[in-house]
């Protein structure tokens, strides 16, 4: 993170907020969910429950070229390295699910993936940061929130053995 930089913790309390109001956005039904790992897990599984979405798929995606060409990372192809079949997402109205639209250039890559496969993308994700993205007017279908900050979410705060309290468990 930059310093300097504003930082929101996200309680489970909000979190299940975020997910109530995002439910009644939606204009459709669909019969399809990709959640792009990690960040849209959580929320893609809850929103999929509410949903009864149950053709629940799973996006990895990287931008190799940040880390060997620091100076052009914007300018970065996307590695798929995982993603669903063309067969598991053609003819299919697919939501996209991740936690947050910073530049938005993640969910637009699998957007359009989805959409080469001849399916039917929607994006969603809890927070967008209009001040981040690099597609100008364009923006997430649905979303929960606008921000700023930089958004830690429950799931996210460090869970290591150092932070379990013993007879608890």
């Amino acid at each position: 993170m930059q310093p300097g930089r504003r930082q929101e913790l996200v309680t489970w309390e909000e979190f299940g907020r975020l997910i109530d109001y995002l439910l009644p956005q939606f204009k459709r039904e669909f019969t399809a969910m990709v959640m792009i790992t990690r960040g849209g897990i959580v929320p893609g599984g809850m929103l999929a429950e509410a949903m009864d979405i149950t053709h629940v798929l799973t996006a990895a995606v990287d931008f190799p070229a940040e880390l060997t060409q620091p100076k052009t990372p914007l300018m970065a192809w996307p590695e798929f390295i995982q993603f669903p079949s063309d067969d598991k997402l053609r003819g299919r109205p697919t939501l996209i699910v991740d936690d947050v639209w910073g530049s938005g250039r993640t969910i637009t890559a699998v957007k359009n993936r989805v959409s080469a496969a001849g399916g039917f993308p929607e994006t969603c994700v809890l927070h967008y940061n209009p001040y981040r993205s690099l597609f100008g007017s364009v923006r997430p279908d649905y979303y929960a929130a606008v921000t700023d900050a930089f958004i830690i979410y429950p799931w996210e705060v460090n869970r290591g053995t150092d932070q379990v309290l013993l007879g608890e468990i």
